[in-house]
């Protein structure tokens, strides 16, 4: 792919973050958008502020809502008459030690960060098998690559969505429907953090704020769309990141030796 303009594209998770950044940067190189998150008056807002509006459509959606979200693909659908690209990017985060985790966290935290994307991708692909073409990208983390002490809920849901897209994605490549997994290391961006009571948590970490900012992350997420990445590591990466990655990758046993003593995240 070697431009996004007049590329149909649906953001979920677009009123903020690198929902936000992503949308801003699609529009001025030609995307047609559909905009979805639960905030429709920030979505007004982002809308307003892309280069070129009048090619963008605002379509509410509430993640959580599992009994509307096949609903959400043929309005989506509609609004073009077809989608190009599906980019799945709402989510929430979490902190907690695993035995101070309620089980209703667990679900909470799958619900939104992978059951979601699963069933928009379910309802989404008949279009794409019909049409003999489309893009999922897959907003995932580090946490998906790697287990930290007090994120054991988000990093589950992260790594089941590695599972689940590389299964469909071996699935569909004779209709030629592409796949990126997206890895995002620290991005400085809004997200909601909950602790293992269920309440938010008012403070960000001290790694995403000193992380990648969101403008720059949507230019690396672009570039590896248009390259078709396979699994592209997006943003700043801490040298204990790093470490983790290429042990937990090549040497499994000592990583799990090694991960007690990398500390835990502020």
């Amino acid at each position: 792919m070697k431009s996004l303009k007049d590329q149909i594209i649906w953001i979920t998770g677009a009123s903020s973050g690198i929902g936000k950044a992503l949308a801003c940067e699609m529009s001025a190189q030609g995307a047609k958008l559909i905009l979805s998150s639960r905030r429709i008056d920030e979505l007004e807002r982002v809308k307003n502020n892309c280069a070129h509006p009048d090619n963008i459509f605002i379509l509410p959606l509430d993640l959580t809502d599992s009994t509307n979200l096949e609903a959400k693909v043929v309005a989506a659908i509609a609004l073009f008459g077809h989608i190009d690209i599906m980019v799945h990017n709402g989510g929430i985060s979490q902190r907690a030690l695993v035995a101070e985790t309620e089980i209703a966290v667990h679900r909470q935290v799958m619900e939104l960060n992978y059951f979601s994307y699963i069933i928009l991708t379910k309802a989404l692909l008949p279009h794409f098998i019909e049409r003999r073409s489309g893009y999922f990208v897959v907003t995932s983390s580090v946490m998906g690559k790697i287990g930290t002490p007090l994120r054991a809920a988000y990093a589950a849901a992260k790594h089941a969505l590695h599972g689940y897209f590389d299964c469909l994605r071996a699935e569909v490549d004779r209709y030629g429907i592409k796949i990126t997994i997206l890895v995002p290391g620290y991005i400085q961006t809004p997200i909601s953090v909950i602790s293992g009571d269920g309440n938010f948590l008012s403070s960000k970490s001290e790694q995403i704020s000193g992380g990648l900012s969101a403008n720059k992350a949507a230019v690396q997420i672009i570039k590896a769309i248009k390259n078709e990445a396979y699994e592209p590591y997006i943003g700043r990466f801490i040298g204990e990141e790093r470490l983790a990655l290429f042990v937990k990758r090549f040497l499994p046993i000592l990583f799990a030796k090694l991960i007690p003593r990398l500390g835990t995240p502020k």
